[in-house]
């Protein structure tokens, strides 16, 4: 798209200038409450994922590299690195154990790519206050989620791993509005960051790289704002370009997507209030099935010996990302598989963290239950779109003959049923209480609730470190 020479970018221009104008008296009330809620629940994911294989094996990777003591937090460690490398392995921690939120319509995680980046913007900088962590932070959650609105259920489809690809507008729009860049500045920290989007589905059979997707797209965001502060160009319509732009190259033809949504309702819709967290420790995809059973279960109860055989009616994304015959390769294929997934609820009453240990991978029970978890194509439900990507109807038949149905449309936390600040804190000290003391844990969780009180944002990641 260019016009005389000149590169037409309305869109991303409008993003851009979204981003570098937004203040925090833009920003509706419900929409500063829920992005604390967001963002209490993220950061307890990251602190339950300091200790999990991958992230140690990045982290050692990355500090044999890197040794810079006067750099950014790990967070849970008393340790630091280099701005770029804590965003890899913080982000990686965020969404180590599939915890963290998901904008169900745009297909991504947001807090792990959003976070990282700006909380390391937040180290290096300093001066920022509370409100300005809260306005940079609902930024970058807005940016990300409308690209994947614009490129629709075909990019995860054809085998992209649509949170890191996304991701990086998302980490590179919070990165520069903490940076405080103008809106020229900020065209250009997206067209660095939209040039290393990357990520591979095939990622979720079994492979720890899977883990570090959302890391990398925080970095490459972090690297775009911080190299358009110091006057380093990127690709100007990055999003728009018809020959190596972003929606082009990643979509298999034109008409794919919508560049219109990319700036639809931006500033008076917010996409923050779209994002769902997550009660299962599990891919987004395989909650609503959970819940469903759940509910009959409430209705009818019955236990694992009870069933025969599941029937999950779903789309035809649900049914290619999480519905494959389930093969014990690693902790990511468990958490992504629906029938490993049903199979864990039944036999272990829940699906959350304790459940999901290395020797759960190849257990022999949970593995001959998945044969009892049958997913099928609901045309219908694939021809409603984006919006019911995660719905389904589970059909349950017990060995006495009883059959029961129940349709669940999204799961507990969407934001058609968002859970209460209660939830929400109480999952996060779930979570943190593996890595921080009980008065630091409560500190960070206030701070976060109240970040409009906060003075000095630089609490936040001196609350997340230990030491």
């Amino acid at each position: 798209m260019a016009h005389d020479g000149v590169r037409d970018n309305p869109y991303t221009r409008g993003m851009a200038e979204f981003v570098s104008g937004l203040t925090y008296d833009d920003i509706p009330a419900e929409v500063r409450q829920r992005i604390k809620l967001l963002m209490l629940d993220s950061l307890g994911c990251g602190l339950y994922g300091v200790d999990l294989e991958w992230t140690r094996i990045v982290r050692e990777t990355m500090q044999a590299i890197d040794h810079t003591t006067d750099g950014c937090r790990l967070w849970g460690t008393d340790q630091k690195l280099s701005a770029p490398h804590a965003a890899l392995i913080n982000g990686t921690m965020v969404q180590g154990f599939e915890l963290d939120d998901v904008h169900r319509r745009g297909v991504m995680h947001v807090g792990a790519v959003v976070l990282p980046a700006l909380i390391a913007v937040t180290e290096m900088k300093g001066g920022l206050n509370g409100k300005d962590f809260l306005t940079a932070a609902v930024a970058g959650y807005e940016i990300g989620p409308r690209v994947g609105i614009c490129m629709g259920q075909e990019h995860i489809g054809q085998g992209w791993h649509s949170g890191a690809t996304l991701g990086v507008f998302s980490a590179a729009a919070g990165a520069a509005r903490g940076l405080n860049l103008s809106s020229e500045q900020t065209i250009h920290a997206l067209g660095v960051a939209g040039t290393q989007a990357a990520g591979l589905m095939a990622a979720q059979y079994g492979a720890m790289v899977k883990r570090m997707h959302a890391g990398r797209a925080s970095q490459s965001g972090l690297y775009g704002a911080l190299l358009a502060a110091n006057g380093f160009t990127g690709i100007v319509d990055v999003l728009e370009s018809e020959y190596g732009g972003f929606c082009s190259t990643f979509s298999r033809s034109q008409d794919r997507f919508e560049l219109a949504e990319l700036t639809k309702g931006l500033g008076s819709d917010w996409e923050t209030m779209r994002i769902s967290l997550k009660f299962y420790s599990c891919v987004g995809s395989n909650h609503t099935t959970l819940d469903a059973i759940r509910t009959m279960q409430e209705r009818h109860p019955f236990g694992a010996e009870d069933v025969e055989r599941f029937v999950v009616h779903g789309s035809q994304v649900t049914v290619d990302h999480v519905g494959w015959a389930y093969k014990p390769e690693g902790l990511t294929s468990a958490q992504l598989n629906l029938p490993f997934c049903v199979a864990t609820y039944m036999l272990e009453g829940d699906c959350f963290v304790e459940q999901f240990t290395e020797d759960c991978v190849a257990n022999p029970e949970r593995m001959a239950y998945c044969e009892r978890v049958e997913t099928m194509h609901d045309a219908e439900i694939t021809a409603k779109g984006s919006t019911a990507r995660h719905e389904v109807w589970v059909e349950t038949f017990l060995k006495d003959g009883t059959h029961l149905q129940e349709r669940c449309e999204a799961p507990r936390g969407s934001e058609f049923s968002f859970a209460s600040e209660a939830d929400v804190a109480a999952k996060f000290e779930k979570l943190a209480i593996h890595t921080l003391p009980n008065a630091q844990m409560a500190e960070l969780r206030d701070a976060i609730l109240n970040m409009e009180d906060l003075k000095d944002a630089g609490d936040i990641p001196r609350l997340l470190s230990k030491g």
